[in-house]
């Protein structure tokens, strides 16, 4: 391994994302390489992924069939235009898609990110109701503690309120739902909580509000993955769905943690069974190799564009790398590696297990909540009176100094590992983190 890759030797010039950079730059944190399950780090340590990189590696890391794709893509075809130019991949691929997409789900659009899939996805839904005649159809609405990537239209309808209070007045014509978390009522549960659905029918008064002539959208993750693994209560999602349709408002759902396998079916749609106009991806897309986003649209919204002169453009957007072929190929790869090894239904092989594991935390020090689905979990922590984050990143030092990767968010530890995992990984997961919280944070 080379000297670059352990000791930087530099560090100032990254700003980087996210992260408490002082902070980072006094006592820096490197990976240098990763196989499967584990990190390892400058220092030669291996690190047990419990977070699948950042809510995407699905598959696991440096897996050969997707790293073989794109070594052959790269010495093929390195690059092809998207706009009046195609190739074969990008195609092959979005066919794949809308095969384990939600029946219905039949066009595809491709991004770079998952903030590009949700800026794509409101301007879709905005032009849908343009050319359908109903211009005056401009609103959007979001939830509260929503997360909908860093760009103006995410956060806009995103609800979380340190990535919205620098950026000035953002969108015009937002709207928030009240989010569904309700601990006193909810605490420990397994699964959909039994209270909250009818929170859905907030819904109903802003619609009374503005009046349902003037609202394009609604955006909620089904999950909500990054304010700290919100699960919807039992009838939430149906009951958004009932009355979007009743007032003629498309429902999008952010897809970009659920999507590919995450809760134990290729999408939250087909796991919670309601099906939404437009779903976003990305992620588990490319397996977090490559940048790659999509857009599932209906057959609906499609030919409502589908008019006018042939020769016209009938959608003016896009992006450079759109399609990329490198990145089709990656994802092709990662379609393939899902199927052949079933990762995008094994999260609901190893769900109690894992379920069983997290909850056995609910007696350490300082846990006020466990929340969990599918392979996602979420741990939230007492904060330390006038210091809020500080016990959760602190779990987050541990986790690392002790060969364990975790998120957190506020003071919630959040867990989403990659599918591949065995249940000797969630034994050696949570013993650590026993270890940990027991220590009195």
């Amino acid at each position: 391994m080379s000297n670059r890759l352990n000791a930087p030797n530099d560090l100032r010039a990254f700003w980087m994302p996210f992260t408490a950079n002082r902070q980072f730059k006094k006592e820096p944190r490197m990976f240098v390489g990763a196989k499967d399950m584990y990190y390892t780090t400058h220092d030669g340590r291996q690190v047990l992924d419990g977070t699948a990189g950042l809510w995407c590696v699905n598959a696991g890391h440096c897996r050969p069939k997707i790293t073989e794709a794109i070594r052959e893509q790269a010495g093929e075809l390195d690059y092809a235009p998207a706009f009046q130019l195609g190739h074969p991949k990008a195609f092959e691929l979005a066919n794949r898609l809308v095969d384990i997409a939600p029946e219905g789900m039949d066009h595809v659009l491709y991004t770079n990110s998952g903030s590009e899939s949700v800026e794509t996805a409101l301007k879709v839904a905005l032009a849908y109701h343009r050319v359908k005649g109903n211009g005056s159809r401009f609103r959007l609405i979001g939830r509260e503690r929503g997360y909908h990537g860093v760009n103006f239209g995410g956060i806009s309808v995103g609800g979380i309120v340190s990535n919205r209070k620098m950026f000035g007045t953002l969108l015009t014509g937002v709207d928030h739902m009240p989010h569904t978390h309700q601990p006193g009522k909810n605490t420990f549960t397994r699964g959909e909580p039994e209270h909250g659905g009818d929170i859905a029918t907030e819904l109903e008064r802003i619609v009374t509000l503005h009046d349902a002539s003037t609202i394009a959208a609604v955006i909620v993750e089904p999950v909500a993955g990054s304010t700290g693994v919100l699960i919807p209560p039992k009838g939430y999602l149906q009951k958004l769905r009932e009355i979007c349709t009743k007032h003629g408002i498309l429902l999008i759902f952010d897809e970009v943690i659920t999507g590919f396998g995450r809760l134990g079916a290729p999408f939250a749609a087909q796991y919670y069974d309601v099906k939404p106009d437009i779903i976003t991806t990305a992620k588990g897309l490319t397996n977090g190799v490559i940048p790659m986003g999509a857009v599932f649209v209906t057959s609906e919204i499609h030919d409502a564009f589908m008019n006018g002169p042939e020769h016209m453009i009938e959608f003016f957007h896009g992006y450079t790398y759109s399609g990329n072929p490198i990145a089709a190929a990656a994802a092709l790869a990662t379609l393939d590696t899902y199927k052949e090894e079933g990762l995008l239904t094994r999260a609901g092989e190893l769900s109690d297990y894992w379920a069983d594991a997290l909850h056995s935390l609910k007696d350490c020090a300082n846990v006020i909540d466990i929340r969990n689905t599918g392979l996602i979990g979420a741990i939230e922590l007492d904060p330390i009176a006038g210091e809020p984050t500080k016990r959760a990143f602190t779990a987050f030092l541990r986790a690392y100094e002790n060969g364990l990767l975790i998120r957190t968010t506020g003071d919630i530890i959040a867990l989403s590992p990659p599918l591949i995992i065995e249940k000797k990984h969630i034994d050696e997961l949570f013993g650590k983190l026993r270890e940990i919280l027991q220590n009195n944070i």
